[in-house]
């Protein structure tokens, strides 16, 4: 009975753990089922995924075996075609094209073993109606998991899509460089713009000198005529030596030159001042010629002294000439925009100054501009060029003269850079070439 009973009880023991393997590999059953689902889920989103890619792809898309044979095509290149993309699976993809010549350069493509990918091929691909439809294709290699190469990716656009897309881009081109001038124009416009009071007051002073001279020239001409007349009129000597004396002609003779000189200074100032705006507001953007450096940077500086406020001061200390090349009109641009600036950075300091120096080094004309306001905030320095960056408030400032006045300097084979002076206030430095003799 006995042993009866432990055979009873070793086979219920077995069983037990045949029921436990049994409950663990049920449980692997499970979770590789629930691991299956989840990758066969993420298969079809990818496959859901990558189809509606390639329907929504504008490009031509064709995917083929190593010996040509065409394996999945987008439907871009069945609208294309005139036919649909099933009847093209299995087919070569060699009668796809309409000529010998781009049968023979696929041919080439694929019989280069090698893995270089191909681009911008332009060959005829043949419409269900038998035209030719000149396309620019892309080929590149496919290789499986283990790097086998297993055919060909080819890309592409009709080669009229693309010429159209370049004759845009060419449009899009010009009509950037227009309006780029056209910021360069206003900008200087507007700078003129503030100085109109400044040049009008310059241009005041030798036109009211010549209107001045010229009404005492004509009181000495009614003068002159009526000694004259005295003279042809047979009048007595004594007579017209009292005539005389009363016109004052002897006076009136030795003033007429000083007059006469100072009328045509005065004009030919005029003239001068003229002639600077004309410079200065002409578009002389292919204008390089040797110009004296020190001249438009006085000029510069006056003009725009005359508008500031009494209380700027600029001291100058510049070389007697420094000759050097380029647009003058564009460098006085930049000048008077340092000057502007200058000027509008010190606005609520006590002391309103600007140094200005120049000197030469090796072939290059260097003119460093030092105010005395409060310098620059260092997370700006980087920024100061960056088009449309202003730190003035709205309404004062475009965010354009710095930018512009940087492209300027460059376009001359010049550099301008921007730091904060040691002892205070904002240091801008010009560089521009020598004139070469």
């Amino acid at each position: 009975m006995l042993a009866a009973a432990a055979g009873a009880s070793a086979e219920d023991g077995i069983w037990l753990d045949v029921i436990r393997k049994m409950d663990e590999v049920y449980n692997d059953l499970l979770q590789y089922e629930v691991a299956l689902e989840e990758k066969n889920a993420t298969l079809e989103d990818t496959q859901q995924f990558i189809s509606s890619v390639l329907t929504s792809m504008s490009d031509l898309l064709i995917v083929c075996s190593r010996a040509g044979v065409i394996e999945s095509v987008n439907e871009a290149l069945a609208s294309l075609l005139g036919v649909e993309a099933t009847r093209l699976h299995g087919r070569s993809v060699f009668d796809l094209f309409a000529d010998e010549e781009s049968r023979q350069y696929a041919g080439r493509l694929f019989s280069d073993q090698s893995g270089h990918a191909a681009e911008d091929c332009e060959m005829q691909l043949k419409a269900a109606n038998g035209s030719a439809i000149p396309v620019s294709l892309n080929c590149t290699p496919r290789y499986n998991g283990v790097g086998k190469m297993l055919g060909l990716v080819i890309t592409g656009r009709p080669v009229g899509e693309l010429r159209r897309a370049y004759q845009a881009l060419r449009r899009a081109h010009e009509d950037l460089k227009t309006t780029q001038q056209q910021l360069i124009h206003s900008e200087k416009m507007a700078s003129l713009g503030r100085l109109v009071a400044g040049v009008a007051h310059e241009l005041n002073n030798p036109i009211s000198f010549v209107y001045g001279n010229t009404v005492v020239m004509k009181r000495y001409a009614d003068r002159i005529a009526r000694y004259l007349a005295a003279i042809h009129g047979e009048m007595p000597r004594e007579e017209r030596e009292a005539l005389r004396r009363e016109l004052h002609i002897d006076r009136l003779l030795d003033d007429l030159p000083s007059l006469i000189d100072g009328t045509v200074e005065g004009a030919e100032r005029t003239r001068d001042i003229v002639d600077a705006l004309k410079r200065f507001s002409a578009t002389d953007r292919d204008e390089r010629r040797a110009f004296d450096l020190v001249e438009v940077v006085e000029r510069a500086v006056q003009w725009v002294c005359k508008a500031a406020a009494d209380q700027f001061v600029v001291n100058l200390s510049l070389p007697a000439s420094i000759e050097a090349m380029g647009s003058a009109g564009q460098v006085q641009q930049v000048v008077m925009n340092l000057v502007q600036n200058a000027a509008d950075a010190t606005e609520n300091s006590r002391e309103r100054r600007l140094e200005i120096s120049g000197r030469i080094e090796e072939a290059e004309a260097v003119i460093e501009f030092r105010d005395s306001g409060p310098g620059i905030p260092a997370e700006n320095l980087d920024k100061l060029f960056d088009p449309f960056f202003t730190t003035k408030p709205v309404g004062r400032g475009t965010g354009l003269g710095l930018a512009i006045s940087y492209g300027i300097v460059e376009r001359h084979g010049g550099k301008l850079a921007v730091s904060n002076h040691p002892k205070g206030g904002a240091l801008f430095s010009l560089r521009l070439p020598l004139a070469r003799e």
